[in-house]
């Protein structure tokens, strides 16, 4: 069928620009840990040439800035797609509305995050705003269940949002913490500072602005404020990750299609594996390697809670199951 042939191009267009974006996110936190994010202190050029002219911190970031303008064309390509073909009722439209008009927001704070000097609230942004297009971009990729294997289960929708949520300020809290240079402030585990619960100043560390004309390379704040920062992402940590492991868990066990039952165990897999590369983060003394493949973690966790919740919703029109669905007290875990 013409129409499903072209669908499935669409997604195979959609998965391309998710790899990249996740290129794109990684690119994104090596520029950062290497300090590299002013190494061209002007936007788009460098130096006002289009390729990089100021060394090795340069080069990062241009090679970033290629990387990302190609995901731009590839987002702008699935939108002309979605509206040439927006009479089809199986062509997803507003997701990549929403994409397009994430990735022009992306593209605004790229050059803010240059001219306002790694501004910790503008980086942050940034970083959110790379990780929902790689969310929105694996979701198109997808496709919806359909029939039998559409499992309406409103209860379990309601805590993938909820486990969304969760992890959304979770990463706005790792975000933070890179921003501000507090990844080494607590150099043990479990104890931070040989303490468990150090010398902390949190009316200074999560101060949003500062106002202009400040340079955050390298970070302003003092010791207590990053320490602060630094124990506030652990115990955030903890709460996203109970909450996320124990909604991967219920998925797997709860679920009758295959298929939502994996991305439950995916998500599992995903949280347990940001833990270890967190720990052995600080164990290692926040080595270059350990602290790009954490923000990779956060691309293998909002692929994995996109699978699930596309797993959990359905393709619209589709009628509603015959299968009962369990409540969230009865849960049979003799399978």
């Amino acid at each position: 069928m013409e129409s499903q042939r072209r669908l499935n191009w669409f997604r195979r267009l959609a998965l391309a620009g998710a790899l990249l974006a996740a290129t794109v996110v990684v690119l994104g936190a090596w520029v950062r840990l290497t300090d590299a994010g002013l190494g061209c202190p002007d936007w788009p050029g460098c130096y006002g040439h289009i390729y990089p002219n100021g060394g090795a911190k340069a080069l990062h970031e241009m090679v970033h800035r290629y990387f990302a303008t190609t995901l731009g064309l590839v987002i702008t390509l699935l939108l002309v797609w979605a509206l040439r073909f927006r009479r089809d009722r199986a062509q997803p439209l507003v997701p990549a509305l929403l994409l397009f008009a994430v990735v022009c927001l992306q593209g605004a704070l790229g050059a803010l995050t240059v001219t306002l000097l790694l501004k910790p609230l503008i980086v942050t942004a940034h970083l959110l705003g790379g990780l929902s297009t790689l969310g929105l971009l694996w979701w198109l990729s997808l496709t919806p269940p359909t029939g039998a294997a559409a499992e309406r289960d409103t209860a379990l929708q309601k805590f993938a949002l909820a486990g969304l949520a969760v992890l959304m300020l979770q990463i706005a809290l790792g975000g933070w913490t890179s921003t501000n240079y507090a990844a080494a402030a607590c150099p043990d585990f479990p104890t931070c500072q040989r303490a468990w619960w150090p010398r902390m100043d949190y009316r200074d560390a999560f101060v949003l602005w500062r106002g202009l004309d400040i340079d955050y390379e390298g970070g302003v704040l003092a010791n207590p404020a990053r320490v602060a920062i630094h124990v506030t992402h652990r115990l955030g940590a903890l709460l996203a990750g109970s909450v996320l492991i124990g909604l991967g868990i219920l998925t797997a066990v709860r679920a009758r299609d295959p298929r939502l039952a994996r991305a439950g165990r995916l998500l599992t897999l995903a949280v347990v594996t940001q833990i270890t590369l967190g720990v052995a983060m600080v164990h290692w003394g926040v080595p270059l390697s350990l602290a790009t493949l954490h923000n990779a973690g956060d691309a293998f966790l909002v692929i994995s809670i996109a699978t699930l919740l596309r797993a959990l919703w359905p393709a619209s029109g589709v009628p509603a199951p015959a299968i009962s669905v369990v409540p969230l007290h009865r849960v049979d875990t003799s399978r």
